[in-house]
C-alpha cells in the first residue's frame, strides 16, 4: 500500500510540475504577446502598421509560430508572435530582404506589394526584369526591390538576359545604356564588363544613387552579396562612406567610369535601337537598363528663392558646416538624422515641419529628436510652412493663422521627398501597373 501511495505521490508531484511549467509557459507568451500588441499599438499611432511597398503576408492557418521569421529578420521590430501566430508589426519598415520567407519552415508566408487599400505603382516587367517596350529592362528599387542585396543581384540577372537579345555592335554604338549608378546600376556595370559589352553607366546625380544622399554615419543594413569581378561581399553593418568606397575601388579596377552629373531626358526606340537623350549628349544603344530609384528627381517647394547656391537637397559632408544657422524642411528620417547630425557639428539648427506631429519615423529618431528639443540643440517649429529663402534669412509661415517668423539662416536643407518617375516611365512607353496586394514570392504548395 505505501509503494501505491508513494507511486500517486510521486505522478502527483510530476504533474503538479508538468501544470507549473505549462502554467509560466502559457504566462510568459501570453506577457509577449501582450507587448507585441503594445508594440502594434504603437505602430498604428506612428503610421508604421500599414505596409507601403513589398511585405510579408502570414496565413494564421499555416503558421505554427516557430519564430524563425522573427529570428531570420534581420531589421528589429518588424515581426513578432502574438497568442502563438507570427504577425507583421511595423510593415512599413520591411526592406523586402525575404529572409522571413526563406525561414519559415511551414511556408506560411507570401512576399506582396501593396495591399488590398493601398495600390503601389510599379511599370511592368516579365519575369526576365523586361519592360514592356523589348530590349528596356528595369532593376532594383523602381521595379519594387529596395534591398541592396536584390538590387544588386536583379542588376546582374537583368543584364544577362538582357545580352542574349543584344545584336551586334555597329557604327559605334552602344550594346547597353544603364541608367543609374545605385546597387543594381553598379552591379549591372560590372555584369557588362564581366560578358565584354560596350555600355556607358549614366547617374544624375553621384555613385551611389539614394545611397549616397543618405547621412554620412548612417548605417547601411545589408547581406552578404556576390559582386561580378570582385566575388562575395559580407557586409552585416557598414556606413555609407565604407559601402560606396567598396564600389568605387571595384569599379576603379575594372576601369569603369560612371558618367555622374548626366541625367536622363528621354527614351526613344527606333527600329532595333534605342535613342537616349542626356542633359549632355545623344547615345544609340541596343539595349537599355534602368536602375533609377522610386525617388526620381527630389521634389522642391516652388517657393522664393529656392535657386540660391545655400539650398539643398542631398545630404552630403556634414562635417565641413559648422557654426551656421541652418534651417532643416521635413518631418521624416531624412530630415530628423540631418537635423541632429548638424546639430553635433555645433550648428544652430532649426526643424520645420508642416504637420503638428512626427509621424512614419523610427521610434530611434523620434527619441533622439525629442532629447534633442528637449536640451536645446534643435528648435522644431510645427505646422510651419517656408514662405521665402533671403540671402541671410528665411521666412517661415505658421498654418492657421497669418503669423510670419523671419529667421537668420546660412543653409537650408530640404528634404520633401522625391518625384516619382512615373511620368518619365510613361513618356517612354512603359506600362505602369498598380499592385493592390499582389504576391511577389510564394511557395508552391
Amino acid at each position: 500500500m505505501e509503494a501505491i501511495i508513494e507511486d500517486l505521490a510521486g505522478y502527483a508531484i510530476g504533474l503538479l510540475i508538468l501544470l507549473s511549467v505549462i502554467y509560466y509557459y502559457l504566462r510568459n507568451n501570453k506577457k509577449k504577446s501582450d507587448q507585441i500588441a503594445k508594440k502594434i499599438e504603437r505602430a498604428r499611432e506612428l503610421g508604421f502598421y500599414e505596409p507601403v511597398s513589398l511585405h510579408p503576408v502570414i496565413d494564421p492557418d499555416v503558421c505554427i509560430g516557430s519564430g524563425a521569421c522573427v529570428a531570420a529578420c534581420p531589421e528589429k521590430d518588424i515581426l513578432g508572435i502574438v497568442h502563438g501566430k507570427g504577425t507583421t508589426i511595423n510593415a512599413s519598415r520591411c526592406v523586402g530582404h525575404g529572409a522571413c520567407f526563406h525561414a519559415c519552415p511551414v511556408q506560411a508566408i507570401t512576399l506582396c506589394i501593396g495591399t488590398e487599400e493601398r495600390g503601389v505603382e510599379l511599370p511592368h516587367i516579365s519575369q526576365e526584369f523586361e519592360t514592356t517596350i523589348p530590349g528596356l529592362f528595369i532593376a532594383g528599387e523602381l521595379g519594387g526591390m529596395g534591398l541592396i542585396k536584390n538590387a544588386v543581384e536583379q542588376g546582374k540577372q537583368a543584364v544577362s538576359y538582357l545580352s542574349q537579345k543584344i545584336t551586334s555592335t555597329k557604327n559605334g554604338y552602344y550594346d547597353l545604356v544603364i541608367v543609374g549608378a545605385g546597387p543594381a546600376g553598379i552591379a549591372a556595370s560590372l555584369e557588362a564588363k564581366k560578358r565584354n559589352l560596350k555600355f556607358v553607366v549614366l547617374e544624375q546625380d553621384t555613385l551611389g544613387g539614394t545611397i549616397s544622399s543618405f547621412p554620412r554615419q548612417k548605417i547601411v543594413m545589408t547581406n552578404p552579396m556576390q559582386l561580378p569581378l570582385y566575388g562575395k561581399v559580407k557586409l552585416s553593418e557598414t556606413s555609407k562612406a565604407e559601402l560606396l568606397e567598396l564600389w568605387s575601388d571595384v569599379l576603379s579596377k575594372n576601369n569603369i567610369v560612371i558618367n555622374e552629373g548626366e541625367k536622363v531626358e528621354s527614351i526613344n526606340k527606333s527600329d532595333k535601337l534605342f535613342e537616349i537623350q542626356s542633359s549632355k549628349r545623344n547615345y544609340k544603344s541596343s539595349g537599355v537598363l534602368l536602375a533609377i530609384g522610386r525617388r526620381g528627381s527630389p521634389r522642391k517647394l516652388g517657393v522664393a528663392g529656392e535657386s540660391k547656391e545655400k539650398v539643398m537637397y542631398r545630404f552630403i559632408e556634414p562635417e565641413l558646416i559648422k557654426n551656421k544657422n541652418v534651417l532643416v524642411v521635413g518631418g521624416g528620417d531624412s530630415a530628423i538624422e540631418s537635423a541632429l547630425l548638424l546639430a553635433d557639428e555645433g550648428n544652430s539648427v532649426t526643424l520645420s515641419y508642416r504637420k503638428d506631429v512626427f509621424s512614419r519615423v523610427k521610434p530611434k529618431n523620434l527619441d533622439l529628436i525629442n532629447y534633442a528639443v528637449k536640451n536645446n540643440e534643435v528648435k522644431v517649429i510645427f505646422n510651419s510652412n517656408l514662405k521665402e529663402i533671403l540671402d541671410k534669412e528665411v521666412i517661415l509661415t505658421i498654418a492657421g493663422n497669418d503669423k510670419e517668423i523671419k529667421i537668420r539662416n546660412d543653409f537650408v536643407y530640404v528634404f520633401a521627398g522625391g518625384i516619382l518617375p512615373t511620368r518619365f516611365l510613361e513618356q517612354i512607353g512603359i506600362r505602369i501597373t498598380k499592385k493592390f496586394g499582389d504576391a511577389v514570392l510564394k511557395h508552391s504548395r
